[in-house]
């Protein structure tokens, strides 16, 4: 069955998922990539910049799920870059430069419309301005049944867990206090949502938390 996925999603121990103030020279958040320096060190994410000679075990084991069975992404605004409001201009594509890691048809959310913009490597950023489910009916139809990846920010991710269109969600939880940012989990009832821990694991590094929908059902 095709589902909705969170993967590689880092949290703090006090529950950021981003750090305050993102710009051009903080593209998380102040303190931010503290979050995700255990995902750096893993084969994947080397193998994603065609790199050799990263680690493998448990960190890697979960960063590597992210590249399985997908076939498209849904991303926030924010996620695609620090750029607010009305398009200035279509000068920004993204922090990731001409050929950025997602392979697939990215569906990015917006409330000003912006022309598609094919990049490097089969990536091809398409700007929805209908809202979260007309964003995911155009990823699932990409996806050619296929899994479709939600990639953030904290906002698109609380939007679609409040609707109950994520099926999975991999968290990994970083031993690192950011004290203020963007908070993951505010005023989100999981349990009430349908959600429950399924699988858990630690490495030296970090804990890998997997969280599924209780129903495989769509409602």
């Amino acid at each position: 069955m095709q589902k909705l996925r969170v993967h590689n999603f880092a949290v703090s121990l006090d529950g950021y998922a981003a750090g305050p103030s993102q710009d051009h020279e903080n593209p998380l958040g102040k303190g931010g990539m503290a979050l995700h320096q255990w995902f750096f060190s893993t084969q994947t994410f080397a193998r994603m910049n065609g790199q050799e000679g990263a680690g493998q075990g448990i960190d890697n084991d979960f960063a590597a799920r992210c590249t399985v069975n997908v076939g498209a992404w849904v991303l926030g605004r924010n996620m695609f870059g620090p750029v607010r409001g009305v398009w200035p201009d279509e000068s920004w594509k993204g922090w990731w430069g001409e050929n950025p890691p997602f392979h697939a048809p990215v569906y990015v959310l917006t409330h000003h419309p912006r022309q598609s913009l094919p990049m490097q490597g089969g990536t091809d950023f398409h700007f929805v301005t209908e809202g979260i489910e007309a964003a995911l009916a155009r990823a699932i139809e990409a996806a050619h049944g296929c899994d479709v990846i939600l990639g953030g920010g904290v906002s698109t991710i609380q939007q679609y867990l409040r609707a109950r269109l994520i099926d999975e969600m991999h968290f990994v939880v970083v031993p690192v206090l950011l004290g203020c940012g963007e908070p993951l989990f505010n005023d989100v009832d999981l349990p009430r949502l349908g959600y429950e821990v399924s699988e858990h694991a630690s490495s030296d590094k970090v804990t890998h938390v997997v969280i599924r929908k209780r129903s495989a059902l769509r409602t």
